[in-house]
């Protein structure tokens, strides 16, 4: 039990691409919304590829929460895929933002 809840605090870093109608459709400002809401720390940009990335900071099960957020997306968004590279948390991130 007690693994269940360290684990849940862990810090680490996730780089996550959605792939989509999630482009002109506020999609990282729904992003920056619900990861400044779950404490996270990263950023979502858009992609020349039509895709948004997003690097995501803090707490697993928070980042766990995020991810859950953009496979959904806003309301006019079409969300066909999400991809998430799980890597070590670097720690240079202080807030969440758009990053252009």
């Amino acid at each position: 039990m007690q693994d269940d809840l360290s684990s849940a605090e862990d810090i680490s870093s996730a780089k996550i691409l959605v792939t989509g109608r999630v482009q002109g459709v506020y999609f990282r400002r729904f992003t920056v919304d619900n990861a400044q809401k779950l404490g996270l720390t990263g950023f979502a940009r858009n992609l020349p590829d039509g895709r948004v990335e997003v690097f995501a900071e803090g707490k697993v099960a928070s980042i766990h929460k995020l991810i859950d957020f953009l496979h959904i997306g806003p309301a006019l968004a079409n969300v066909e895929d999400v991809n998430v590279e799980w890597s070590e948390p670097a720690g240079e991130y202080t807030d969440f933002s758009i990053k252009r």
